[in-house]
Order: structure tokens, then sequence, then C-alpha cells
């Protein structure tokens, strides 16, 4: 069995997902949520899913602290959901090419420090892009830098608001991101 550990600062709707695609899996276990932000909705995912919960603060984070909290519980891989801090090298070393990452866009557009959730949708229809989509990628010490593993993409209309572009890409981050960790850890 292979433990996963799902970060997530916001909502954790794709948390939520992945739990809920890998919850009859012999294989794979989503073991523990951990999280930087205590206003998320994440939170409250993980009490009605009955989901350990640990929360950090970036004393913690830069520590190695949270690392040693993984390693602890068995954890084999690290997904990021929604999760908007740099990993620290610490964490990298400890999880190499262990460490999984969703990002609402296609890497390397619209990717680096402060490219996240509407900041990236916002860019996306500001410059007019006629397609945009997901990209799972391995996390590196480097935002969005890291090898690129899955991209889907879908249209993007002149007509297109910031909130369209986000749910046309939920959509494909729902659709694939608990398959793209499934292959992912079974082939490794």
């Amino acid at each position: 069995m292979k433990n996963l550990a799902i970060f997530a600062s916001g909502s954790g709707s794709n948390a939520e997902r992945i739990v809920e695609y890998f919850a009859n899996s012999q294989e794979i276990n989503v073991k523990m949520f951990l999280c930087n932000n205590p206003e998320a909705g994440v939170i409250q995912r993980a009490e009605r899913l009955q989901i350990p919960l640990v929360m950090f603060d970036r004393p913690a984070f830069k520590s190695g602290e949270v690392v040693k909290t993984l390693q602890e519980n068995q954890i084999d891989w690290v997904i990021l959901a929604g999760f908007l801090w740099l990993v620290p090298k610490n964490m990298v070393e400890a999880f190499p090419n262990k460490i999984i990452n969703i990002h609402p866009a296609l890497l390397p557009k619209f990717g680096g420090k402060g490219m996240y959730g509407h900041f990236v949708h916002e860019a996306v229809v500001e410059n007019k892009e006629t397609e945009s989509g997901i990209t799972i990628h391995f996390v590196n010490e480097h935002y969005d830098e890291g090898a690129i593993i899955f991209q889907a993409s879908y249209p993007v209309t002149p007509t297109d608001t910031p909130e369209d572009v986000a749910a046309k890409g939920q959509v494909l981050e729902h659709k694939h991101f608990p398959e793209v960790i499934e292959k992912v850890v079974l082939n490794s």
C-alpha cells in the first residue's frame, strides 16, 4: 500500500476528489491532509471525510518539521492540490520525484511565483489566449518548473470570463488528477 499526503491551502475540492477516487483502492491510500491556511475549506472536508489533518506554519515547513511528520506517518508520495507555498529543498530531497503538483494552466505559460488560482485565469483572459488547460508535474525547488507528467487543454472563447476559464479547468482537474496520480504511483 502506497500512502499519500495531500497538501492544500484552499477549498480542497481536488483533495476530496482524490480521496473519493482511491476510497476502495487496495494499492493507494490517502493517509493525511496537510494545510497551511487556518481559513481553508479543506479543513472542513478533512473532518467530513475523516482524514487526519495536520496544520503547520512557515517555520515548521522550512525547518524540516513537516518532512519529519511525513516520514513518521510513512508517507510515500506527496500531492500538492492547490497548495501555494514553494516546497523547500529539504522536502524535495526527502521525496525525490515523489511530489506531484497540479497547475491550472498549460506550463510553461502562466507559471511561477504568484501565478495561482484566479491570477492564472485572469492572465489567460487578459492575454486573449485561445486555449488553456491543466498541467500535472513533478515538483522541484522552483515554482512550476518540475518535469511535466501530463497536460490537458480546453478552448477559451473571446467571451469567457476568468470564472468561466476556472470552471473549465476544474472539470479537467477533477477528471485527470486522480488518474494521473494512480498511474505515476503504480508505475514507479
